[in-house]
């Protein structure tokens, strides 16, 4: 299985860097089976049934990005230099594992200030990258972050331009919860209230999981043999209560729906040990590509993924490598929106 099988020609102009206004106005391209209809978010409701279950994941997305002073007395190289900092992932101890630029102009045991509340210091250096601790925890951090920070926008976005005010709002989904993720679960943003509220009242249900997605989600694929790639890891949580609710749906012939790739990795977990959904907590580096056995999700919800990613494999494992080119090449065709901020698919491999 060759890196290139899941290759194809994206035209620039079809990267979205604005999501749609309202979030359920976005494009949706329904794949069931070998069949393909054109729709809007907001006709979701006419592919699913009372009974069925979306999984979502309430994650929230922190203002990753920050802007510090470097403060170092008595030194001949001077005493400032500004550092940029982007946080990848929440590590023991309050410590956050870090891009630091420049790096080189930070010491083991130096403090980036970030603001008169917040500093950080520099534990270590490793592989390129530095592991640092901030001088608050908990929600004095968490406050902190959303005045020194910015949305740590994808770098197909970002190569494009700079995070703005509006992306603290359109960068997070209507039910983010639990602060931990440095890029957003983006299938998700497309829900609004209204969407919400009359996808209940038909009867389909919902059960909220947690996966802090990391900056590795945006990691290249480096190996041609594309089963050697070996997966970043994301911290995740299934309670017991929505393991429960999804099992009861799954003996009750409803189907289980996981909006995006992050809750469907994860309930994707959850389940390899039995065959069956169970409770688990933990960090998860499942890889899912062309044969893989999926024993939780009957269907998903996705925006349209990069050439050559690991999200491109898992599209491919659910629908099949064949028909998953069939619908990117329509998508491709229509012009659908790509990544973070564009259009949505349901893809549906047994309807």
């Amino acid at each position: 299985m060759k890196l290139s099988d899941f290759d194809f020609p994206l035209p620039d102009d079809l990267i979205a860097t604005r999501p749609a206004k309202p979030r359920s106005s976005a494009r949706l391209l329904v794949a069931e089976g070998d069949r393909i209809t054109d729709a809007q978010v907001f006709d979701i409701g006419q592919w699913l049934r009372p009974g069925d279950r979306l999984v979502l994941n309430d994650t929230k997305v922190i203002p990753a990005r920050l802007s510090g002073l470097r403060l170092r007395e008595g030194s001949a190289e001077g005493g400032e230099a500004r550092i940029e900092v982007t946080l990848l992932e929440p590590r023991a101890n309050n410590h956050w594992a870090a891009l630091l630029k420049p790096l080189k102009k930070v010491r083991e045991g130096e403090e980036i200030r970030f603001t008169d509340r917040l500093s950080a210091r520099l534990i270590a250096k490793k592989d390129g990258q530095g592991l640092i601790e901030f001088s608050l925890v908990g929600s004095d951090l968490e406050a902190e972050l959303d005045v020194a920070g910015n949305m740590p926008l994808p770098p197909y976005i970002a190569a494009k331009r700079a995070a703005d005010a509006q992306d603290r709002q359109d960068y997070q989904t209507v039910w983010a919860r639990n602060p931990g993720a440095v890029a957003a679960p983006t299938a998700s943003l497309h829900f609004d209230a209204p969407l919400l509220s009359a996808l209940e009242e038909m009867g389909v249900s919902f059960t909220q999981v947690t996966l802090h997605v990391g900056a590795g989600t945006f990691l290249p694929v480096k190996v041609e043999d594309v089963t050697t790639h070996k997966m970043h890891a994301e911290w995740g949580e299934v309670s017991k209560s929505a393991a429960e609710e999804i099992a009861a749906t799954k003996a009750q012939g409803g189907r289980v729906i996981p909006v995006g790739t992050t809750a469907l990795r994860l309930i994707e977990t959850a389940a390899r040990d039995t065959g069956h959904i169970q409770p688990w907590v933990g960090p998860t580096d499942i890889f899912i590509y062309p044969g893989f056995e999926f024993r939780c999700a009957d269907a998903l919800m996705t925006n349209f993924h990069l050439p050559k990613s690991t999200l491109m494999m898992l599209v491919s494992a659910l629908m099949g490598p064949d028909r998953i080119r069939a619908i990117y090449d329509h998508a491709l065709r229509e012009k659908y929106r790509f990544f973070s901020y564009g259009d949505a698919s349901l893809l549906i491999p047994n309807p």
